[in-house]
């Protein structure tokens, strides 16, 4: 995971590059600023138009969990990160990447657990239900 989470770093980097180019190329000279100002913006529009119907099928066939959880974890990388570079600023802390991965394997550990438990409990109650129904019937 670690070298997938780098080699999407030097993606990104790479398109900065392309990006800084292509303003210096057509003598645009915007500021990095206006520049995330314009790029982050139309990423995240870009974002909405993929992710909103996504979570709208997702809502339409009763899978909020999924919903809940891509929500979650996306915090979760976010807090991971703040937290690291929060001790590289304050010095109260080693900045290191295997920090981070810890944290989300924490996660996505607990949360395997959780789903395990979950699943269980919904296996029982369509059992319990079923058994119900046969109950009813009689």
């Amino acid at each position: 995971m670690e070298k997938a989470l780098y080699a999407v770093v030097e993606i990104i980097a790479k398109i900065h590059n392309y990006l800084l180019r292509l303003n210096d190329s057509f003598e645009y000279n915007f500021s990095d600023k206006e520049l995330h100002f314009l790029i982050i913006g139309a990423l995240g529009m870009l974002m909405i138009f993929v992710v909103h119907p996504i979570f709208k099928w997702l809502v339409s066939t009763d899978h909020i969990m999924v919903i809940s959880w891509i929500y979650v974890f996306t915090l979760i990388i976010v807090i991971t990160f703040a937290i690291e570079i929060g001790q590289r600023v304050t010095h109260t802390g080693v900045m290191e990447f295997a920090d981070i991965m810890f944290g989300v394997v924490g996660f996505l550990f607990m949360f395997l657990v959780f789903s395990v438990i979950r699943g269980i409990y919904h296996i029982i109650c369509r059992l319990i239900g079923r058994h119900r129904d046969r109950w009813e019937e009689e």
